[in-house]
């Protein structure tokens, strides 16, 4: 049965949807950028959810939904808000499923999400900031905030006998959060931070860099920064000069493209992306296989958050944000039918037929406190040029 499901949904996203394309669906990630290896995949999980949605014929009664892509760049605010501004006034889109870096999902909230009263669901922003920023109940995600990763972080550090560390960090929202959580989860478990320094991304040369941090020293070199920026440029630099033979790699710094670029010299390598080995996460690895794309970071934090929208949107019956924002933390979290990749044609019958669902998805999703996962991570291992997983928080 799952494999005729799985064929319907391929045709879909294939073919477009046969139904009326009446909801639509903003997609705005970093399609160039310092991610743009890992958002591909990204906006390919949400669009699995959207013909999944779709090929069920079970949405609004029989409405379909389409998707539109945007740009954010990951890191030019201007550019984001400018995308996500069109998607809602020019495309009238009814939800956005995105963004993807914490400082242009933040942009875009405060500048064009608010003034609009449009919910947004961002897959992979985790800045702790976010968890705070004043949204109107419009702003949610399925990654969970950078409070947590600091802590997984010096649980793997201490773990692995790491004594001192050196912290680089992309000089944004993400980075400077994510560096400051992990410092002080680090230091409260007796780790010494010899250095918390920022980096810019976009240059040639980091060698200036890497010799303060360098002088400083640590057993280890922390990169909070982008795999295909900044933070590449930072280990190149420091395998090349010898400053550093091994680096702690947090969740955008997880990507194929990193050890292949590096080289052997990232073997040996460790850190975390956000992932967890529950049913769902193999349905949706199953799922993503027979679309045509290969599950990747944050890829089922991106279906998970383009069927929650979905999901609040029939619960309220209404596809205005102003009516479906309350109805998103209510099908996320219990009490209610279970639902898992596959799901969303049933659970879309179950809700119109007056039924309450507990969306767990490919992420295990709960949504805590303002509206964030509370997060589970995959361990990771560079082994063999691989980003290989051994273990999970």
């Amino acid at each position: 049965m799952r494999k005729v499901f799985l064929a319907l949904v391929t045709g879909a996203m294939l073919s477009g949807a046969a139904i009326a394309d009446d909801v639509k669906i903003g997609i705005i990630l970093g399609f160039t950028g310092p991610i743009e290896s890992l958002t591909p995949a990204m906006a390919a999980g949400a669009e699995l959810a959207i013909a999944e949605a779709n090929a069920s014929g079970s949405f609004m009664g029989g409405t379909g939904i389409t998707s539109i892509r945007a740009d954010s760049t990951c890191i030019d605010s201007a550019a984001a808000t400018a995308a996500a501004e069109r998607l809602i006034t020019s495309d009238k889109v009814n939800a956005i499923m995105g963004a993807d870096c914490s400082g242009v999902t933040g942009a875009i909230l405060a500048n064009v999400a608010m003034a609009n009263g449009i919910v947004m669901i961002s897959p992979s922003a985790t800045s702790p900031g976010l968890s705070t920023v004043e949204d109107n109940g419009l702003f949610f995600r399925t990654a969970p905030s950078d409070a947590r990763q600091g802590q997984v972080v010096a649980e793997i550090l201490g773990d692995h006998g790491y004594k001192s560390a050196a912290i680089t960090y992309t000089n944004n929202d993400y980075g400077k959060g994510l560096a400051d959580s992990i410092e002080s989860n680090f230091k409260a478990a007796g780790g010494n931070v010899t250095i918390n320094v920022a980096h810019e991304d976009g240059k040639g040369d980091y060698s200036a860099e890497v010799a303060a941090l360098a002088q400083a020293g640590g057993d280890i070199l922390v990169v909070a920064g982008y795999l295909n920026d900044g933070g590449k440029g930072i280990i190149q630099a420091s395998l090349d000069t010898g400053a550093f033979d091994v680096f702690y790699l947090p969740d955008g710094m997880i990507g194929d493209s990193l050890p292949t670029d590096i080289g052997d010299g990232l073997n040996g390598s460790i850190g975390d992306v956000p992932g967890t080995d529950s049913p769902g996460a193999a349905m949706f690895t199953e799922m993503a296989t027979a679309a045509g794309f290969e599950s990747g970071p944050f890829s089922p934090e991106s279906y998970d958050a383009a069927a929650l929208l979905i999901l609040a949107m029939q619960a309220a019956k209404s596809t205005n944000s102003q009516d479906f924002k309350s109805k998103v933390m209510d099908v996320a979290n219990a009490p209610g039918q279970k639902v898992f990749p596959g799901d969303l044609g049933k659970a879309l019958e179950h809700i119109a037929s007056g039924g309450d669902v507990d969306y767990v998805g490919a992420s295990a999703v709960e949504l805590i406190g303002p509206g964030e996962s509370a997060g589970s991570y995959k361990e990771i291992l560079v082994k063999g040029g691989k980003n290989t997983t051994v273990g999970y928080r």
